[in-house]
């Protein structure tokens, strides 16, 4: 059990339009993640993984891209949207 604990997945979501509320239902009740072992985190130091829902503007993309240098390696980006 600790091993699972151990190699699970922490992501951190950052949802910029109305693919967010896509992720949020992800993290809902109906398919809820966290019985598969994976948290959201609202902190990018303890993230594994950024969920990226939504356009990024070029006006945005610094913020983005701050986000993603703070998280520990390895680290890993799924974009959506």
């Amino acid at each position: 059990m600790n091993a699972a604990r151990s190699r699970s997945i922490w992501y951190l979501t950052f949802g910029i339009a109305c693919c967010a509320i896509e992720m949020m239902a992800t993290g809902a009740s109906h398919y809820d993640l966290d019985r598969f072992g994976m948290f959201f985190r609202a902190s990018p130091r303890q993230a594994d993984l950024i969920i990226v829902s939504g356009w990024i503007t070029r006006k945005y993309a610094p913020v983005v891209k701050r986000i993603y240098e703070q998280m520990a390696e390895p680290r890993y980006v799924v974009a959506m949207g």
